[in-house]
């Protein structure tokens, strides 16, 4: 009698999370908003939001997440529409806390000496009474760890803002904070990186604002 041939173990499964950056509010580009509440999309940005939940389509999406805001919330509710799903809170993936900077005119901003710190050498900058860069970071990689295990193997939306995006793309990356600002994502734009227990991640995706996503498989 032939002894069985052992099966070789399973593959491990990818997590797929796309981060998805809100769409543009009536102060996008000009203000630096942070966490204030009351701010809402404008006309294009509701456009930007039923579009992410036409590229999302045919894509088995298992759950959605939002930071709290109104403007990441209300970007998520069409394709939780679509997909029959909840949209399920989360503050890891809220905005930076820009401190006494929040609501400040980025053109005033801009011509602050501190300013350029935020450019070129964020790691060493706090927002000031808000948070770090640094903490930002490790703040939305945590969450999305958490997210990667809750919905192992699955497809997970999850919609937030720019800052912890660019931050968390760079960690996936492996790219030193210092050279996060290199990274765009542009308002109802979707990034997507794939997770692998034991593998580095891997970026499928940056700032991706046009084609289906229906086809999306791991790296």
């Amino acid at each position: 009698m032939t002894a069985a041939t052992p099966s070789a173990p399973a593959a491990p499964q990818s997590t797929l999370l796309l981060l998805v950056r809100h769409g543009e509010t009536p102060t996008t580009g000009m203000v630096l908003p942070g966490r204030a509440p009351g701010l809402h999309l404008s006309e294009r940005g509701r456009a930007q939001a039923e579009r992410v939940a036409d590229r999302l389509a045919g894509l088995a999406v298992d759950a959605i997440y939002s930071s709290p805001l109104e403007r990441t919330r209300e970007t998520a509710e069409p394709t939780a529409a679509r997909t029959g799903l909840g949209v399920n809170e989360s503050s890891g993936l809220i905005e930076c806390d820009f401190g006494e900077w929040t609501g400040a005119a980025l053109a005033e901003l801009a011509g602050l000496p501190q300013w350029q710190t935020v450019q070129h050498s964020p790691s060493a900058f706090r927002f000031p009474s808000g948070e770090s860069f640094a903490e930002m970071q490790a703040r939305i990689v945590g969450a999305l760890e958490v997210l990667c295990a809750a919905h192992s193997g699955r497809v997970v939306v999850c919609f937030s803002h720019a800052e912890p995006i660019k931050a968390a793309v760079a960690h996936a990356l492996g790219t030193q904070l210092d050279h996060f600002q290199r990274i765009v994502i542009n308002p109802g734009s979707v990034s997507v990186i794939s997770y692998v227990e034991g593998k580095s991640p891997a970026v499928l995706t940056v700032n991706s604002t046009l084609e289906p996503l229906s086809g999306l498989r791991a790296s």
